[in-house]
């Protein structure tokens, strides 16, 4: 394969278990780099998020880009906005009434914040607060407005609550939104557009390549659709089944540096 972009997913993926960026991740993301390689780091954290890990990578300026918020968010590592695909003041509307019916915790996230809609905040809402640097702020529903720019809604809770709400939505929603589990206690709901194979798609063609170029790396069922776009698509050996079904290769677990052993495999190792 001519490889020219790698879309590398962050948590369970980029990330070891502990959480960290390797350094055998880093060598072979710069080796690959060298060899003109555009990296690609799809999350479905905010740019604030992401920042942390493109300083060690040597990834900075206009012409590298990041994929945020799960694909509703297309950007340069600097912060340009390329392509935003935000959540209906309507389907917020919907989505939030719907949390109260059940009794699930909800948030909405923007690129400036993370607004939750219960005085009791969930510690899993505090945890994504911290982990993506993004500040936390109370506001009932009225407070949020048809001004707020929504790059995703969010169910935030335990897992077994999370996969009832999953399982018992109605099929209108399922239809009209792009709604992916994440994490065991995140459920997440984009405009239908949006999405990480949505968005790595129209980043290759403005690139000027298509998906025969593109190698994908993920562990989660958000990762699905980069993995299908892609022309290599690779499961993380400590990925759920479905993305292990999907992927044309399953490499290593973030523990053992899957990330690093496919990209040598595939790209510094394959002249």
């Amino acid at each position: 394969m001519d490889i020219k972009i790698i879309a590398i997913d962050v948590d369970g993926t980029l990330l070891n278990e502990k959480n960290e960026l390797a350094q055998p991740t880093i060598d072979a993301i710069k080796k690959a780099r060298d060899k003109g390689i555009k990296i690609v780091i799809c999350s479905g954290r905010p740019l604030t998020g992401i920042r942390p890990y493109l300083k060690p990578l040597g990834i900075s300026g206009d012409d590298e880009y990041v994929i945020a918020f799960n694909g509703a968010v297309v950007e340069t590592v600097s912060g340009k906005i390329i392509a935003k695909m935000d959540v209906s003041y309507e389907d917020f509307l919907e989505v939030e009434m719907m949390s109260r019916e059940i009794g699930i915790h909800f948030q909405i996230e923007t690129t400036d914040g993370i607004y939750v809609t219960n005085r009791n905040i969930s510690p899993y809402s505090v945890f994504e607060s911290q982990l993506v640097r993004l500040p936390i702020n109370y506001r009932t529903p009225e407070e949020i407005t048809r001004e707020f720019d929504i790059a995703k809604l969010m169910y935030v809770d335990d897992n077994d609550k999370i996969v009832a709400a999953n399982h018992d939505l109605p099929k209108s929603i399922k239809e009209r939104l792009n709604v992916v589990q994440c994490t065991p206690v995140f459920l997440e709901f984009m405009n239908k557009k949006a999405g990480k194979g949505n968005a790595l798609k129209n980043l290759t063609e403005k690139l000027g390549y298509t998906t025969k170029n593109v190698m994908a790396i993920g562990d989660q069922e958000n990762d699905l659709s980069m993995l299908k776009y892609a022309g290599l698509g690779v499961g993380m050996g400590n990925g759920i089944d479905d993305v292990k079904e999907a992927a044309q290769f399953v490499t290593k677990d973030n523990a053992e540096n899957g990330v690093a052993y496919a990209i040598n495999k595939f790209v510094n190792d394959a002249d």
